[in-house]
């Protein structure tokens, strides 16, 4: 049966007909800004049928298509509540957004929500109807080195210092989301590494950095950095959803800066250090827990690690709305009201 514009009809276990190409979506971390603001998007989205929200916390609602669901990755029963919900709601895409956007001071949790979380995952989309599986990763994975080129491409070995569990989960968890679709399979599996995400409403170790009064750089090094809007992040999501593109994404604003003139544009003041000392500093206020901003953060303040987008634009049909720049700005504006707002209730 189709329709009078030739849609596809299938008939529906609950009765009626549905949209053989509509899809179910579920999304893992759907109670955080990212998986809320993205089924934002998927509700006005006539192709989705129906949207799962997956998050150990409670899941606002945002339209009539979700339905909320709590899960535990870290939990031993995590996988077959997966696949209980997964089979029910009858999901064939799954977006996993449940990673950390900051470094933990507990890698054992952190193994435990990132590596161990990621394979329940995965497992359970094998066990299930799911046949597309999209991981948001991100272009730190590729490390910030002296030998970098200007642009690192998708093809670009990953540099990141390993030894660190934030970077290790990562990488172990992009493994699996990899080998859930190899090549020749029906399965699709697509890896978006954005660039630092920046916005009105970021709040990880990164935007803390750049909110500083006074941002510690190290002595003599000015790196390139670039950005991605929060906005244009999940605008990258959907399009991951909408099209069948597998392998690995560079999502990133167009454009590049000098650190030094991040720090102008958010209208702080850079204090140089030399990087012994920085380190040192770092790892200390790290151990301590006075700072989210761990030690290896001082090679992203020394050497470039800047992303070459033109895979994502050609494959996947990404095109930032936002330059670097421009989603600073955003982000430095949105600070500079909060800072007056601060400023109005500090007492005479």
């Amino acid at each position: 049966m189709t329709t009078d514009n030739n849609q596809a009809l299938s008939t529906d276990p609950n009765g009626g007909f549905r949209s053989r190409n509509a899809r179910r979506v579920a999304i893992t971390g759907g109670a955080g800004f990212l998986g809320r603001n993205l089924r934002g998007v998927l509700e006005a989205d006539p192709a989705v049928e129906a949207i799962v929200s997956l998050d150990v916390r409670k899941s606002e609602p945002v339209g009539d298509k979700t339905h909320a669901y709590n899960l535990d990755l870290t939990s031993r029963s995590a996988e077959e509540r997966l696949v209980e919900v997964l089979m029910s709601e009858k999901v064939d895409t799954l977006v996993h957004l449940a990673l950390l956007s900051s470094p933990s001071s507990d890698p054992t949790w952190e193994h435990e929500l990132e590596s161990v979380g990621t394979m329940h995952v995965v497992n359970a989309c094998r066990r299930t109807r799911v046949r597309k599986l999209i991981l948001k990763s991100q272009t730190f994975l590729y490390g910030a080195h002296p030998t970098n080129p200007n642009y690192l491409s998708e093809t670009h070995g990953i540099k990141a210092p390993l030894g660190e569990a934030y970077f290790r989960d990562k990488f172990q968890s992009e493994q699996q989301i990899l080998a859930f679709g190899p090549p020749g399979s029906a399965r699709i599996a697509t890896v978006l590494r954005m660039a630092p995400i920046i916005g009105p409403h970021i709040d990880d170790y990164i935007a803390h950095y750049f909110r500083r009064r006074l941002v510690p750089t190290v002595l003599g090094f000015d790196p390139l950095w670039q950005f991605v809007h929060e906005a244009d992040a999940i605008a990258a999501l959907a399009l991951a959803i909408q099209r069948d593109a597998p392998g690995i994404f560079n999502i990133s604003g167009s454009g590049v800066l000098p650190l030094s003139a991040v720090i102008k544009l958010c209208g702080r003041t850079h204090l140089p250090v030399p990087a012994s000392v920085l380190s040192a500093m770092l790892a200390s206020l790290w151990i301590t827990r006075l700072s989210d901003a761990p030690p290896f953060f001082v090679d992203y303040l020394q050497y470039i690690c800047v992303a070459d987008g033109a895979r994502a634009k050609d494959v996947l049909g990404y095109s930032p709305a936002f330059s670097t720049r421009e989603a600073l700005i955003d982000f430095a504006s949105a600070q500079h009201l909060r800072d007056a707002k601060l400023l109005s209730e500090t007492p005479a």
